[in-house]
């Protein structure tokens, strides 16, 4: 007869599966090379250093001051 401390655990090791599953997911690769805010080339070390970027530097900046303004 399972008590609650072996319930909780079982439930615990199963939100830990789950997560450590979905990490384990790729991640998303962006297929335009163009930036989708400002038309122009995201730099090649940007895609590389992050490939699921769909926005340069510079507009990827203002998306995030935008999103601070938001809350």
């Amino acid at each position: 007869m399972a008590d609650n401390a072996d319930i909780a655990t079982d439930i615990a090791e199963r939100r830990l599966a789950h997560a450590l599953a979905s990490q384990r997911r790729p991640l998303p690769v962006a297929t335009d090379p163009d930036c989708e805010e400002c038309g122009q080339e995201i730099p090649k070390a940007r895609r590389e250093a992050a490939p699921w970027a769909t926005t340069c530097i510079e507009c990827q900046g203002i998306r995030e001051r935008r999103c601070r303004h938001v809350r």
